[in-house]
C-alpha cells in the first residue's frame, strides 16, 4: 500500500535499530498517523508516491545491458561463463554471508517472516509437481522435461532479489532477504535436485552438499546465532566483493537470456510460469495476512515472491544431463515476467 499524503504533515518514515522494541528487527517511525489500507495489511509510509517500475529500473537495465554485451560485442557467451561461475561460486556466497553475519538476527522476532516464506515456498513447490496430476494439463507434459523445469516455478534469482531489497528498505530490508534466502535455498534445492536426481543417475546427497549458497547460508546463519562479527580489517574487502557480486550477476542474468526452444512444452511453460509470476505473489499476500506480519516484513516477503526465478536453473538441469536450453528459455521469459510481477506485488498487492 503506498499511502498518498498532503504536504503537511509530511508522511514518512526511517528504519533504523530499536533495541527497546525487544523484537530484533527495525520499526517503522511514522512521523503522521496514516489509514491503514482496507485489507488490514499494514502499510509502509512513503513522503511521495513511490513508482515502482521506476525503483526497479536500475537493475533491469543491468540485465538489459549484459544481454546486449553479450550478444552484440567480442564479450560473448564463452566470456560469460566463468563469469557466472566466478560469482555463483564465490562472489555471490560472500554477499550472503555477509548480509546475514552483518546484524544480529532475533530468530524469534523473525520467526513470522520466516514461517511465511517458506510456507509460500512449499506451496509452489507442492503446486509445481503436481502439474502432471492436472486432467487438463499433465497429458501435455513430457516427464524429463517436468523434472529439469518445475524449480522454475519455485526457485528465485537472489542477485535481483538482494538489490532490489536494498533499495526498498535499505539494511534492514537486505538483512531481512538474506535471512530468507538463508532458510529457503537449501529447502528449495532439495526441491530442485530430487526429482531429477531421481530421474537421473547422480547422488543427490553429494548435489546438496556442493551447492555454494547452501555453504554459505548455513554458515552465516550459525555464525550470526553464535555472534561472530567479520574482523574489522577485512570489512572492506568483504564489502567491495559483495558489491561486485551485485552488479556482475545481474550482468551475468542478461548474458544468459536464451530465447530458443519454447516452442517445445507450451502447457509446461505457461503453468510454471503461471506459478512463479501469479500464484506466488498472491500466496505471499495471504501469508502475510495469516502471520500478522509489519509492513515491511510484508514489503520484503511480496518482493521475495515476485522475484524471476533462479538463472542458475538452466545450468544445475544441463550439468544432471536434463534439457538445459529449454530451461534457460523459461529462465529468460521468466526474468522478462519479472518487470511486471515486482511492480504487481509491490504496487498493487500491498
Amino acid at each position: 500500500m503506498v499511502c498518498a499524503t498532503p504536504a503537511k504533515p509530511p508522511c514518512g518514515f526511517h528504519i533504523r535499530a530499536n533495541p527497546k522494541n525487544g523484537r530484533g528487527w527495525a520499526t517503522s517511525q511514522p512521523h503522521s498517523t496514516c489509514r491503514e489500507p482496507p485489507t488490514g495489511l499494514p502499510c509502509i509510509k512513503y513522503s511521495q508516491r513511490v513508482n515502482y517500475a521506476q525503483l526497479l529500473l536500475p537493475d533491469f537495465s543491468l540485465i538489459f545491458l549484459g544481454y546486449l554485451i553479450c550478444r552484440y560485442t567480442a564479450l560473448n557467451r564463452s566470456v560469460w561463463q566463468p563469469v557466472e561461475s566466478l560469482v555463483y561460486y564465490l562472489l555471490f556466497p560472500v554477499l550472503l554471508f555477509q548480509s546475514i553475519v552483518k546484524s544480529p538476527m532475533d530468530i524469534g522476532a523473525a520467526s513470522g517472516l520466516i514461517g511465511a516464506g517458506m510456507l509460500s515456498g512449499v506451496i509452489g513447490i507442492a503446486l509445481a509437481y503436481s502439474l502432471p496430476h492436472w486432467p487438463w494439463v499433465g497429458k501435455h507434459i513430457d516427464v524429463r522435461d517436468h523434472a529439469a523445469s518445475a524449480q522454475v516455478a519455485f526457485r528465485f534469482n537472489s542477485f535481483i532479489g538482494l538489490a532490489i531489497a536494498e533499495r526498498l528498505a535499505g539494511t534492514q530490508g537486505l538483512l531481512m532477504i538474506a535471512v530468507l534466502i538463508g532458510v529457503c535455498v537449501p529447502l528449495f534445492n532439495v526441491a530442485a535436485v530430487w526429482p531429477m536426481a531421481r530421474h537421473g543417475q547422480h547422488s543427490f546427497a553429494r548435489e546438496l552438499l556442493r551447492n555454494p549458497l547452501i555453504i554459505a547460508t548455513a554458515s552465516g546463519l550459525a555464525a550470526n546465532l553464535l555472534g561472530f562479527q567479520i574482523p574489522e580489517w577485512a570489512v572492506p574487502t568483504v564489502s567491495r566483493i559483495s558489491s561486485a557480486s551485485l552488479a556482475l550477476g545481474l550482468m551475468a542474468a542478461g548474458a544468459g537470456l536464451q530465447f530458443g526452444l519454447l516452442t517445445r512444452g507450451k502447457t509446461l511453460s505457461v503453468s510454471v510460469l503461471a506459478i512463479r509470476h501469479l500464484v506466488q505473489p498472491l500466496v505471499a499476500f495471504g501469508m502475510a495476512r495469516i502471520f500478522g506480519l509489519d509492513a515491511v516484513q510484508t514489503t520484503v516477503l511480496l518482493a521475495f515472491a515476485a522475484l524471476p526465478t533462479a538463472s542458475t536453473c538452466y545450468v544445475l538441469a544441463a550439468r544432471m544431463g536434463y534439457n538445459g536450453p529449454y530451461v534457460a528459455g523459461l529462465v529468460t521469459l521468466s526474468t522478462l515476467l519479472g518487470i511486471v510481477s515486482l511492480p504487481f506485488a509491490l504496487g498493487v498487492l500491498r
